[in-house]
């Protein structure tokens, strides 16, 4: 029986009783000596998952933002310790995609008294990036963009609609050229928007970006936004919402287990939420079934 469990938590993300919560959810199942870590400003969960792993934990709880669950995730990979994604930040990504709750109470019983399941991490590398890992989607460009611009106080009123504002700010990013390259194969070239690699395909809204895209089926998913003029976005952000986007001359996507995305310029990059460095490349490269979670 699972007797002991670590809960990383970002401070700033979860509410004043979110500690005794946790608490009696998990002394009701008999869990001791829970081991509690807190991320700061400058560890957003790496020296705290490696304790946990350290500690011989037998459940990781993770908290925060979709940057502290995607640097959790990244350590935990090939541990075969269970991760617990608990909803706390404003996307809650991962968390909307394995079907867990965002109310705080209700997640803890799915997860506590729910199953196991295994789900693919993607390694990634790039210019100007040590090799990483993430859980959601990478992105290039307008992506990236809303993603950064999106104001920390908006978000903590209003929650997800905050990226709304940032993508009308942002919504005559400019074109990139990029290359892609999926699984070896001859080279794709576009001219873009945005681009979006997957391992999970929903957004805020329950919006399908990558309709396909699962993160256990060992591939990873590719969507290209070109959108030629701003009149454009309407009609593709009403495609979105009623789930009838389909492939055109605005939106192609691409499957396979490495994808390679390279830009002719220097733009603006994200991993699960938290802008990177900018740069001109990007490799994703599926690791299956590399996480295991916990499900309703």
């Amino acid at each position: 029986m699972i007797s002991r469990a670590a809960v990383i938590m970002n401070p700033i993300k979860v509410p004043e009783d979110f500690r005794d919560t946790v608490d009696a959810a998990l002394t009701k199942r008999g869990f001791t000596d829970t081991l509690w870590l807190e991320t700061t400003e400058d560890d957003a969960g790496t020296t705290m998952a490696k304790r946990a792993i350290d500690e011989t934990v037998e459940l990781v709880m993770v908290a925060g933002g979709d940057g502290t669950v995607r640097v959790v995730c990244a350590e935990m990979a090939r541990t075969g310790i269970p991760v617990a994604v608990l909803p706390a930040g404003t996307g809650n990504l991962l968390a909307r995609n394995l079907g867990i709750s965002l109310d705080l109470e209700v997640a803890l019983d799915e997860l506590l008294d729910g199953t196991e399941q295994r789900i693919d991490s993607v390694e990634v590398k790039g210019d100007e990036l040590d090799t990483d890992r993430f859980v959601v989607m990478a992105g290039f460009g307008l992506d990236a963009a809303i993603i950064a611009d999106a104001p920390d106080g908006l978000k903590k009123h209003v929650g997800w609609a905050a990226y709304v504002v940032s993508t009308l700010k942002n919504l005559n990013h400019p074109f990139v050229r990029v290359e892609i390259i999926i699984d070896g194969a001859a080279p794709v070239r576009r001219r873009a928007r945005t681009v979006v690699i997957g391992n999970v395909g929903t957004l805020q809204a329950n919006i399908p970006l990558l309709p396909d895209a699962k993160p256990d089926d060992g591939k990873i998913d590719l969507v290209v936004l070109a959108p030629r003029r701003v009149s454009h976005w309407p009609r593709l952000a009403l495609s979105l919402v009623l789930k009838r986007m389909q492939e055109g001359r605005h939106i192609e996507r691409f499957t396979g287990q490495t994808i390679q995305v390279k830009a002719a310029t220097a733009v603006r990059r994200q991993l699960d939420g938290d802008e990177i460095s900018t740069g001109r490349i990007l490799t994703a490269t599926v690791d299956p079934e590399a996480l295991l979670v916990r499900i309703p």
